[in-house]
């Protein structure tokens, strides 16, 4: 095994990494979001944001892996911080770097690691986002360009520019957050050939709610819809509001039976929620999901069209059967 030098500017570095205030902190959504993303996209058993500190790696985010940190001198993380390159290693096995490595040789027995540095805003590299497989594995160009992509968001993230991606209301994220990241999931579902479908959702009456109600419980409809909606999809689905009462789902590696198998938990669930409290409305939705087809969707914008023009033709069937029933 050979254990990785230090960096030659390491002390500055762990000062930069300090200064995140990020070390030994809880899980966040706005890390969580990128793990289950990459996760689901390269189909690896663990993706993690590691964080290496001066005598172990520390892990912000993990998704598949139940250790919180590992020690430095056995971490693939700490050769993947030398270099802005992503750092690649397809067979641990057959590597002499890491052929006896603990972490080869034992639990999590990793054989394919790929890891991107994650960087401050001052250029300091004090962590990685990465993925792990226990079979050897390869990237090709395209999907060493989409991890660096999405590692360049989480460097955001981890800087003290700290994007604001999050809606501080429902905790989802925001427009914002869901157009990068929605982009770079179309990208890599157009070069790998990989499915995904866009759900828009819209929070039925909302202004009914909020004009008769009042605003406090206007925003209480609003964070236990945003809640229900979050529970009732896979998590690595992206979920976002959009604003006001508009909400967005976008499913990567999704076939069309998990969509409908979702918008069925959401309906099922809103029924339930809606038995279950005391509330003076109920929450009741308008949707529409549109399949991801290079072909007609040229970018994100079209298929949130698309998805639109569904969602809205489903309210206004509504509203004809609701003003038939009443004139009957």
């Amino acid at each position: 095994m050979v254990t990785a030098p230090k960096p030659h500017d390491e002390a500055a570095r762990l000062e930069a990494l300090q200064s995140t205030g990020l070390l030994d902190t809880a899980a966040e959504e706005r890390f969580d979001r990128y793990t289950r993303l990459i996760k689901r996209l390269f189909d690896v058993p663990i993706a993690l944001v590691s964080l290496v500190d001066s005598d172990r790696q520390w892990f912000k985010s993990k998704q598949g892996l139940d250790a919180a940190q590992t020690p430095r001198d056995i971490a693939f993380c700490s050769h993947a911080i030398l270099s802005d390159e992503v750092f690649i290693v397809e067979d641990a096995r057959c590597d002499e770097r890491f052929d006896d490595n603990p972490l080869v040789a034992g639990d999590p027995n990793i054989r394919f690691y790929a890891g991107c540095p994650l960087s401050t805003n001052d250029g300091y590299r004090v962590g990685t986002l990465c993925i792990i497989d226990q079979e050897p594995k390869s990237l090709d160009k395209g999907e060493i360009d989409t991890l660096r992509d999405i590692a360049a968001m989480v460097s955001s993230e981890l800087s003290a520019l700290r994007l604001a991606t999050i809606d501080e209301l429902t905790q989802l994220s925001n427009r914002r957050a869901f157009n990068i990241i929605s982009a770079q999931v179309l990208a890599f579902c157009n070069r790998s050939n990989q499915p995904a479908s866009l759900v828009m959702i819209d929070l039925d009456r909302f202004k009914e709610i909020n004009d008769t109600h009042g605003h406090r419980l206007g925003d209480q409809a609003l964070q236990d819809f945003a809640a229900q909606l979050e529970s009732s999809f896979r998590t690595s689905d992206l979920v976002a509001r959009l604003g006001g009462d508009e909400f967005a789902v976008m499913m990567t590696n999704a076939c069309d039976k998990e969509v409908v198998a979702g918008m069925e938990r959401f309906a099922t669930n809103l029924t339930a929620f809606n038995r279950s409290r005391s509330r003076p409305y109920e929450l009741a939705f308008s949707s529409g999901a549109v399949g991801y087809d290079p072909r007609r969707h040229d970018n994100l914008f079209a298929m949130i069209e698309e998805a639109d023009q569904m969602m809205y033709a489903q309210k206004k069937k509504r509203k004809q059967q609701e003003l038939a029933a009443t004139a009957s």
